[in-house]
């Protein structure tokens, strides 16, 4: 199962292991439950601690339970945890067998504090690599705490459960039976959905915090760049995010950045938040910015105001707010959304294995798309709006030779269409015959750009035409102390590069503006600020 390299990294791993337990695994006479149970034996001959038992009893065949000798835990893998998988697994067998987790004290606390029944069940994929985060939260809750159940399921080995609950995206949650989200979260934000007083005690918590002199909104890459530099001079500065890391969480590889040549998006995010938690930073994850109120006067602190109530203030702000995937805005988007209509081709593309199924979009994230999809899936249609396809030639030239795909140009997508809870086909308009079309299909990947993050601003940052946040050189706006950086702004070229650099640049510039702009309660009655600097 295992090759010699995973093996020997696995069982120096396992040596961590101090709490003895045992895996249950049911199995059945196919070959995947001879496959996991060559898994399982594997890991057990690894460590003295760990026992297996093959007489589990679970309808699902194969899976298997983990748990400590003596305890109540109630931790279950219906799949074969390798791929993207794998590290949860690891993580799985260690928290098992008590090594302890690299999560905060008061998230652990949380955990056990819970008072609920909870049964959780996560469809993912193996090749999803937005299903890490969420298995891995859930498994950490079982561990922690015995009134959460999670059950792992692989929805490509569990085919028939994916076709009657009608999911089409991953991961996709349910709790005690019921839809509970879809998309990655990490444990924090699953917790805040469960735990009913987190959102009133956090934003206490928040209202009681002391003014920054700066104030980073956003945590992707030209976020955490600022507040590196930022942190770096030696002033009081936070970061408020609603995600950090951002939209790089959804990218899968990243092969452009000087001095990495090869990472993916999650893994990079991680590098981000390390860094920047090498600092002095106040991170302030999990939280929905709704408001900025700017200072009465220069030198003044500007306020932001969170969904939750609370309020932050600060003598400078920097926005970071990125971009997110843009809709077609077309009937059945929303209605079919993770129920056929989905946005990751690598997280849902397995979820369609031998099925038809259309990429909105010719640039080269869309065929990107179309090409990943067309190994996996029965048949790819490609719509594209302008008159030919705008992806780069070598991508073009794949994507022709494949012999399962079909190209569109000039077609303008009208309609999504369903039925019986999930998706059925497209419509769409030939642009130069104005002909209506449909085709059959199951599946609708949206590969049509971004859209900036900045529709709280509108009114009080002055905005592009397309929404995003005007800046100048040193990437100050209209308003005095405000500065923007990365997606959300009109910096030209949407890259993860430019985001960094871009952040760095409006740091720098926050701080000359601290330096040469007095503190509004440092300024004599009756002196203009002006007046104040130059005296």
């Amino acid at each position: 199962m295992l090759d010699d390299d995973l093996k020997t990294q696995l069982a120096a791993y396992l040596e961590r292991v101090t709490q003895p337990f045992e895996i249950v695994a049911t199995l059945g006479d196919d070959e995947k439950s001879r496959e996991l149970h060559d898994l399982l034996e594997e890991i057990a001959g690894m460590s003295q601690k760990i026992t297996l038992r093959a007489n589990g009893a679970d309808a699902r065949k194969p899976s298997f339970t983990l748990n400590r000798v003596g305890g109540d835990m109630r931790l279950r893998f219906a799949a074969i945890p390798l791929g993207h998988e794998f590290t949860s697994l690891v993580l799985a067998l260690l928290w098992t067998g008590g090594h302890p987790p690299k999560v905060e004290p008061e998230v652990i606390e949380q955990i056990k504090n819970l008072d609920s029944d909870l049964d959780f069940e996560v469809y993912m994929s193996l090749s999803c690599h937005n299903c890490p985060d969420v298995v891995q939260a859930l498994t950490l809750m079982a561990v922690n705490n015995p009134r959460v159940q999670a059950t792992i399921i692989d929805g490509g080995l569990y085919q028939d459960e994916i076709e009657a609950r009608q999911i089409m995206g991953v991961p996709t949650v349910f709790l005690n039976g019921e839809m509970f989200g879809s998309g990655r979260m990490n444990v924090e934000e699953i917790i805040a959905k469960v735990d009913t007083g987190a959102a009133r005690r956090e934003a206490a918590k928040l209202n009681a915090k002391a003014p920054y002199d700066v104030l980073i909104v956003g945590g992707g890459p030209a976020g955490a760049a600022a507040a590196v530099y930022a942190a770096r001079k030696g002033i009081r500065t936070g970061v408020v995010a609603e995600r950090f890391g951002g939209q790089v969480l959804d990218t899968l590889a990243i092969e452009n950045y000087p001095g990495i040549p090869e990472t993916d998006g999650p893994k990079y995010a991680a590098g981000l938040e390390q860094h920047v938690r090498a600092y002095d930073v106040d991170i302030m994850n999990l939280q929905q910015v709704e408001q900025l109120i700017p200072a009465a006067r220069p030198g003044g602190l500007i306020e932001v105001r969170l969904a939750n109530g609370a309020s932050l203030r600060s003598r400078t702000v920097i926005l970071t707010t990125g971009a997110r995937w843009r809709n077609v805005n077309v009937p059945g988007e929303q209605e079919y959304r993770t129920k056929g209509v989905a946005y990751c081709p690598h997280c849902d593309g397995p979820l369609f294995k031998g099925k038809d199924v259309a990429v909105i979009g010719g640039g080269n994230s869309g065929i990107e798309a179309a090409i990943d999809l067309a190994g996996v899936v029965k048949h790819v249609t490609v719509l594209e709006f302008m008159p030919e396809l705008k992806a780069d030639a070598v991508l073009v030239k794949k994507l022709y030779s494949m012999p399962n795909v079909t190209v569109h140009t000039n077609a303008q997508t009208t309609e999504i269409t369903g039925a019986t809870g999930k998706v059925n086909g497209i419509a769409f308009k030939d642009r130069e015959s104005s002909e209506m079309r449909n085709v059959a299909l199951e599946g609708v990947f949206v590969q049509i750009g971004l859209v900036p993050n900045t529709e709280w601003l509108k009114g009080v940052v002055e905005l592009s035409k397309f929404g995003e946040i005007m800046v100048d050189a040193r990437g100050a706006t209209n308003l005095p102390g405000v500065f923007a950086a990365g997606d959300c702004t009109t910096v030209p070229f949407k890259q993860i590069v430019i985001a960094a650099g871009e952040g760095a640049k409006a740091a720098l510039s926050a701080f000359d503006y601290l330096i040469r702009t007095p503190a509004a309660d440092d300024i004599p009655a009756g002196v203009q600020p002006a007046q104040a600097e130059v005296a």
